[in-house]
């Protein structure tokens, strides 16, 4: 039998040649990430070490912040914030469900409770209104997600945080590069602080890893402890201030993120052509619709996502298209529809509509920087053909 990679999307040839894959996601590494992790390897430091510093020194630079503490993922980052901003049981922190599960988790990690406002209809980014009707004496924070690489409003969700004396995060996780009116994401005032990750199908990857990239001096010194088993700065060895994590990234992964870094442009070039291909190609065909970037924003494509007419079953299409060898995701599974919550939380569906309808018609299609255009068309041609197939 034919054996799949699902973390390549390669195919090993087992009794039949079959028509090879098609890669959902593929990280792209150089010549460089690899003379740069050799070196690490040839060194004295695993951990710890020089090339972390470079690492954080190099992001910092990159989306103008005074701060970036290197963690050990995004998850990682957005959990030591949750201390770092006093998160605790009863309190509050106003989110999204359409969303990655961890946004929320790290709430819970706290014993607070995430609770969920409904979304913008085109870009899938945290409404700010619903978010101003959602504060309550006990709201400690404002948790916003820059979905697939769109900017939030972050201006607005910052003016509602600073009327009400409680801290903005952004989990830019999905999002590095991105700019709204040419202020990158990360950069100072738009929000208390932000989090980046590096999954292997990011933007650029470290295997593993996050960054915290702030202004706040005092945020910033308490990532640095909260990483690392919550020691002060420079202190003994073995002396440790407050309750931490060992949520340090490795000598190895900063050097592929420093080598990655390096070659960012160019990397942010290459999915946005992969973008436009799709774009072209689908633009106009019935039952989808691209996603829409929105006057002024440079988005920094995470994953290409469309979305398909309320008429048309998004699963039936899905499981046409992996038997075509197209690998798709339903981007995403709300998460206030997670098992876990309907069961801690009693959803039962109906609380966010717009986010439910998104989590119902929204696909993710395989991309990447070294997706082919014949590859693009040959999942266009057979999206459509799944569309026609599983309408009505």
């Amino acid at each position: 039998m034919d054996r799949i990679n699902e973390n390549t999307g390669g195919i090993s040839i087992g009794s039949k040649a079959k028509r090879p894959m098609v890669a959902l996601a593929r990280p792209d590494i150089g010549e460089l990430e690899i003379a740069l992790v050799n070196r690490v390897l040839r060194s004295d430091f695993l951990s710890m070490g020089e090339m972390t510093r470079e690492f954080e020194r190099a992001l910092a630079a990159y989306v103008g912040a005074p701060h970036a503490v290197a963690v050990s993922s995004g998850t990682a980052g957005l959990h030591c914030l949750a201390c770092c901003f006093g998160l605790g049981p009863e309190d509050e922190v106003i989110t999204t469900s359409f969303s990655f599960v961890a946004s929320s988790n790290v709430a819970l990690y706290e014993r607070a409770r995430p609770v969920f406002v409904d979304i913008e209809p085109e870009q899938f980014c945290l409404d700010p209104d619903l978010v101003q009707a959602a504060i309550t004496p006990r709201t400690r924070a404002i948790l916003a997600v820059d979905v697939f690489g769109h900017p939030c409003r972050l201006d607005r969700l910052k003016a509602i945080a600073d009327e009400h004396g409680i801290p903005l995060i952004d989990d830019a996780c999905e999002a590095l590069g991105a700019e709204r009116n040419g202020v990158k994401l990360g950069a100072p005032g738009q929000a208390s602080a932000a989090v980046f990750a590096f999954f292997p199908n990011k933007q650029i990857t470290t295997g593993e890893g996050g960054m915290v990239v702030t202004d706040d001096d005092r945020i910033a010194a308490m990532c640095r402890s909260l990483r690392n088993q919550g020691r002060g700065e420079g202190d003994h060895w073995l002396l440790h201030e407050r309750l931490g994590f060992n949520y340090r990234m490795d000598e190895l992964s900063a050097a592929l993120g420093v080598g990655q870094l390096r070659r960012i442009e160019d990397l942010l070039q290459g999915r946005d052509q992969v973008a436009d291909l799709y774009r072209q190609r689908l633009s106009g065909v019935t039952g989808v619709t691209v996603y829409p970037v929105a006057p002024g924003v440079r988005m920094s494509w995470f994953v290409y996502v469309v979305r398909l007419d309320a008429a048309i079953d998004r699963d039936r299409v899905a499981r046409r298209l992996a038997r075509c060898d197209i690998p798709t995701r339903p981007y995403f599974q709300p998460i206030h529809l997670q098992p876990f919550y309907r069961e801690r939380f009693g959803y039962r569906g109906g609380e966010l509509p717009v986010t439910e309808a998104a989590g119902r018609s929204c696909l993710a299609l395989p991309f990447h920087t070294r997706l082919t255009a014949g590859e693009v068309d040959r999942v266009a041609a057979a999206l459509e053909e799944a569309i026609v197939a599983c309408s009505g």
